[in-house]
């Protein structure tokens, strides 16, 4: 039995995803010009960073986040044809993204927080 591995990830299917979370944002927003979309590889996915404008992060994200769980929806069955998968990061521009150490941390303070909270009912 032999053991498939997916195929290397080329650059022009990075760029093509990146074109497509771009030309659908562009669509969205007030101020095209001020969109930009990153790629960053972690571990074996490709995070895909789209920072817009401030006022126009809204427009992005959409009533209760409709508008971007449909963006992520698109991007995962893209994901599915090209074998590899993508996330999507929406920021707005000067924004600094949580690092996955940082919010680990958040995530273990809440932890302990809630557990002192039950601790002291008892």
């Amino acid at each position: 039995m032999t053991q498939q591995f997916p195929p290397r990830l080329e650059p022009d299917v990075v760029q093509d995803m990146k074109a497509l979370i771009f030309e659908i944002a562009r669509a969205l927003v007030d101020d095209p010009d001020s969109i930009t979309v990153e790629a960053i590889e972690d571990q074996g996915s490709t995070v895909l960073r789209l920072r817009v404008s401030q006022k126009d992060v809204g427009k992005v994200i959409g009533k209760q986040g409709r508008t971007a769980r449909s963006l992520r929806t698109i991007l995962g069955a893209a994901s599915m044809k090209m074998h590899h998968r993508f996330s999507l990061d929406i920021l707005e521009h000067g924004e600094r993204p949580k690092s996955s150490a940082a919010l680990a941390a958040a995530a273990k303070d809440d932890q302990e927080s809630s557990s002192q909270v039950i601790s002291s009912e008892s």
